[in-house]
């Protein structure tokens, strides 16, 4: 089940479809859809009892999956847009909603639900020049740097501007 290293060519998606994922508590897939395994290339007998990772892209900030996971774990929604690698290397840009999964009984998260779609091609220009300088910052002054740099981001485009608003606001970037 190896991957093959990033290449430069987007998949194109049907934006009347959503990738749909299941995970556990710790992020481990327990389902996918039909399409989120034609997307991804991996079929489900690859991808269930695997990390979500094994379809994270390396042009993604790790900043962005830890403030992702903070609120989650937090018992927060929240929406993002995310570049994911295919198993062939191809990339494909999603808009993702997350949901929290709770035992009925005790409340305790006992997983994760995300609901993918195809993104504009505007929301990936503007998202990807942000996450482009949070790489560059990480690799070269670390996450916290990151962080402090991505803080100073959204207080320049409003006081309420948040990572887990970040989607709501992206008409404030650029």
């Amino acid at each position: 089940m190896k991957r093959s290293e990033p290449i430069d060519e987007a998949i194109i998606l049907d934006p009347k479809r959503y990738l749909v994922s299941e995970t556990d508590a710790e992020g481990v897939i327990t389902y996918c859809n039909n399409y989120f395994q034609e997307v991804s290339g991996y079929s489900d007998v690859e991808l269930l009892g695997q990390p979500h990772s094994i379809i994270r892209h390396p042009d993604m900030p790790k900043l962005v999956f830890k403030l992702l996971w903070q609120s989650i774990q937090s018992g927060e929604n929240i929406n993002a847009v995310v570049k994911n690698l295919a198993k062939d290397g191809r990339y494909y840009w999603v808009f993702t909603e997350f949901h929290i999964k709770k035992d009925a009984d005790s409340g305790k998260i006992i997983g994760y639900m995300a609901s993918r779609k195809a993104v504009s091609k505007h929301i990936v220009a503007v998202i990807s020049l942000l996450y482009g300088n949070l790489l560059r910052i990480e690799q070269n002054e670390g996450m916290e740097a990151a962080h402090g740099y991505l803080n100073a981001f959204l207080k320049e485009k409003g006081e309420t501007i948040t990572f887990a608003n970040i989607m709501e606001n992206i008409h404030k970037f650029y």
